[in-house]
């Protein structure tokens, strides 16, 4: 399996079965530029501009089966009154569950841990301002236990929305560290626990 992170919130999952979550509108995140994508499945968590850009991903007409289920959730911690609702993506290839938390915006309550399942791979966001800061993100992260944690949708030097928070916020957090030097890697590479930091594609 390879997974690779094209910035932002949008990554592509390289399998037995390929999938692409959250792509985002050309010019829409400052740093970015998404590539010509194609995948088995594209999933867009919601639907604000640098998550929804499906029309840039090729899909087949009859791709290959796929387990995967959704779990709703909200973009904020006001049951959706302010930015709306949101989809937490779990998906199993190669005998890996894959969960994307997409804008989640609050704690999970133990009706949604319960619903996500078991994951062995994490991608959550951690910035902040849109949806949970890091302290919010690492709760969550511990109420699911995954094998990987990979942090997304924060800012660094440039790239990113000025008003999200920077990665150190989050991984001040975390003991389990592993900075990738590239923006892709095969998940079996790694000892687990651990969190993942992969190399932004910096436009």
């Amino acid at each position: 399996m390879n997974i690779i992170w094209h910035g932002h919130s949008c990554f592509e999952i390289q399998g037995s079965v390929s999938v692409v979550f959250d792509p985002y509108e050309p010019g829409y995140v400052p740093g970015f530029q998404l590539p010509p994508l194609s995948a088995d499945y594209c999933f867009c968590s919601h639907g604000h501009g640098d998550h929804s850009y499906s029309k840039g991903v090729t899909v087949p007409s009859d791709p290959p089966a796929l387990t995967s289920h959704i779990v709703d959730t909200f973009h904020d911690s006001q049951q959706g009154a302010q930015r709306g609702p949101n989809r937490i993506t779990v998906v199993e290839i190669d005998g890996k569950r894959i969960a994307h938390m997409g804008d989640i915006g609050h704690i999970l309550s133990e009706d949604q841990i319960r619903a996500v399942g078991p994951v062995d791979i994490l991608l959550i966001p951690i910035g902040g301002f849109f949806t949970v800061d890091a302290a919010a993100a690492k709760k969550i992260a511990t109420s699911l236990n995954p094998g990987i944690v990979i942090p997304m949708h924060y800012r660094g030097e440039g790239f990113g929305f000025d008003v999200i928070s920077t990665l150190e916020d989050y991984t001040s957090l975390c003991d389990d560290v592993i900075t990738i030097s590239s923006s892709q890697f095969d998940p079996d590479t790694v000892q687990t626990p651990c969190t993942v930091v992969l190399t932004p594609p910096v436009c």
